[in-house]
């Protein structure tokens, strides 16, 4: 369903926290003019002129809300709301006030270990034939990268990313979305060293195996002992 809604209510943004204020600015928006769960959005470049910011950030913002649940793009078409939302309910990214990156990786880790462990182990649990296809992929995907260049960050991110979806619970996403910068941190070659956590390589495989074979203490465990060797790695490379 397409509603003619009036832009009135948006109006540009300043420089600062445009993205934090974009989302603000939607959830006002979405609350107080009518929209309803499948009414879609107005399009980008209304969005981008209304509030005065970027395609980037406006792309952003649609990602965020995407990740929580809130909207629904579809290609050739634009964003749909999928429920209710306002400037109270729009989650903002966890902030982080460690003094070093050597602290902040520490502090994020321990979040890590809790959550990691667990989507590991339900992964094993409730996985389907195509979460393991996924999985499978990228895990081949970050061992070829890995093998050819001594390092893959962003292909080790995107398989750890398809194990909390083979959890099949959306608060997984959910939650990452709330510290992914910090999150993030781990596959950006921390204290630029390339070789950061490279011990941990072969325990992806092994890790793998054990959701494949519907293990969930052995998956827990192997997901655990890479965690200890970043842990490890963060605190000697840190010095």
């Amino acid at each position: 369903m397409v509603l003619a809604v009036d832009l009135d209510g948006l109006s540009p943004l300043p420089p600062m926290d445009r993205l934090r204020d974009t989302l603000d600015a939607l959830g006002r928006f979405i609350e107080g003019s009518g929209l309803k769960v499948g009414d879609r959005l107005p399009a980008e470049r209304e969005l981008m002129q209304a509030l005065g910011v970027g395609r980037s950030t406006i792309r952003e913002a649609a990602r965020q809300l995407q990740a929580l649940g809130v909207v629904e793009t579809r290609k050739g078409s634009g964003s749909y709301l999928l429920r209710p939302l306002s400037a109270a309910t729009v989650h903002m990214p966890l902030s982080i006030t460690a003094t070093g990156l050597r602290e902040a990786l520490l502090q994020t880790l321990d979040i890590r270990r809790g959550l990691e462990a667990e989507a590991s182990a339900l992964a094993a649990i409730r996985h389907t034939p195509d979460d393991l296809a996924r999985m499978s992929d990228r895990l081949v995907e970050m061992e070829r990268v890995h093998i050819q260049n001594g390092t893959a960050g962003p292909q080790d991110l995107l398989f750890h990313l398809s194990i909390y979806d083979a959890a099949q619970n959306p608060l997984f996403r959910q939650l990452l979305e709330q510290m992914r910068e910090a999150f993030e941190r781990f596959f950006a070659k921390p204290f630029d060293r390339p070789d950061f956590a490279g011990r941990s390589f072969p325990l992806h495989r092994e890790m793998f195996d054990a959701i494949a074979a519907r293990d969930p203490g052995l998956a827990r465990e192997k997901t655990l002992a890479i965690l200890d060797i970043v842990e490890e790695d963060i605190k000697d490379m840190s010095q």
